[in-house]
């Protein structure tokens, strides 16, 4: 038998603008539910479960990174939401979506929290569900990290990907630093804020794996008469203890008196030597502890450097969502 249920437009958009779907999805699943409002959501929800099952061990690798902080600047959240192609990805429907998402998800402190969040009447994880039936694609919050301070900012790169950054104080031009550490670790990246945050058996670790990977290479340049990389003795801080800075100065000073140099101007040389052999020997530092890299914007000072230049503040932690 036709159905013969009259459907209006201003039903079907009431539909299109609860649930994002397109006139003709909106408008066939109206019909099936007799023109029950309700009954059409629920049509569309099971209509996206399908979907969702079908594209389960899809590949949710694109998508939006999305920051949000809230009003006085104590808390932040930086989420991925993901899909399958780059096209959806950069949607301004996805886009707007993955931004009404980071709104809840600000007021909550797990992933798991936030997935079960209300979403206009269903929870975040079912709109999810939903809107994987409306675009086609797998949808995923792939990343979600949350911080706390006593004051947070953000940067996003793009929508690819979501920085945050907390410091121990508001302190004036507050907004420019934060947007700057931001930007680093965007940039950058890390993965603690310094060397003192690592435990010593994963130094021990990279710095044998480290040495062995530039003996290997050397062994090539050798072969090919190139000139040979230097072999760090160390890679972090965390190794350059008193005595062995001291045994470095020492063996700095007799590097010069073997060249000659007069002794009345090593105090002269010195620094630039010591200043060489730390950074030498430091590669891991400069490479994951966020305090410790070339500032992006002046790489003649690190972050920690630039930060001090605002006075009495600190990096009290960063989170990074990235998109893939």
């Amino acid at each position: 038998m036709e159905n013969t249920v009259k459907i209006t437009a201003a039903e079907v958009n009431k539909l299109r603008q609860a649930t994002g779907a397109g006139m003709m999805d909106c408008k066939k699943a109206l019909v099936e539910a007799g023109g029950d409002f309700d009954k059409a959501i629920e049509v569309l929800r099971k209509k996206g479960q399908k979907v969702a099952e079908k594209r389960a061990d899809r590949d949710s690798s694109e998508g939006a990174a999305i920051a949000k902080i809230n009003a006085d600047n104590t808390a932040g959240v930086a989420i991925v939401l993901g899909c399958e192609t780059d096209f959806v990805g950069k949607n301004e429907n996805f886009v707007a979506l993955a931004n009404d998402l980071a709104d809840i998800a600000l007021n909550h402190d797990t992933k798991e929290a936030f997935l079960a969040a209300d979403f206009g009447g269903m929870t975040v994880a079912e709109k999810l569900v939903e809107q994987t039936g409306v675009i086609g694609e797998k949808l995923d919050i792939t990343a979600f990290e949350k911080l706390d301070a006593p004051y947070v900012g953000q940067y996003v790169h793009i929508n690819k990907i979501a920085a945050l950054v907390g410091l121990s104080a508001k302190v004036d031009n507050v907004e420019t630093l934060v947007k700057d550490v931001a930007m680093q670790v965007a940039s950058m990246g890390a993965s603690s804020l310094s060397y003192k945050d690592f435990d010593p058996a994963f130094i021990a670790s990279e710095t044998e794996a480290r040495i062995a990977v530039i003996e290997k290479d050397n062994i090539e340049l050798g072969r090919l008469g190139k000139t040979l990389k230097n072999v760090p003795s160390y890679i972090s801080m965390a190794q350059l203890t008193p005595e062995v800075i001291a045994e470095a100065e020492e063996a700095a000073k007799a590097e010069l008196k073997a060249e000659g140099k007069p002794e009345q101007i090593w105090d002269r040389i010195l620094p630039g030597k010591m200043e060489r052999f730390i950074s030498d020997n430091t590669t891991l530092d400069q490479e994951q502890c966020l305090l410790d890299q070339k500032f992006i914007k002046d790489e003649k000072q690190t972050v920690a450097d630039y930060v001090a230049t605002y006075g009495d503040v600190t990096v009290t932690g960063f989170k990074r969502a990235t998109v893939g």
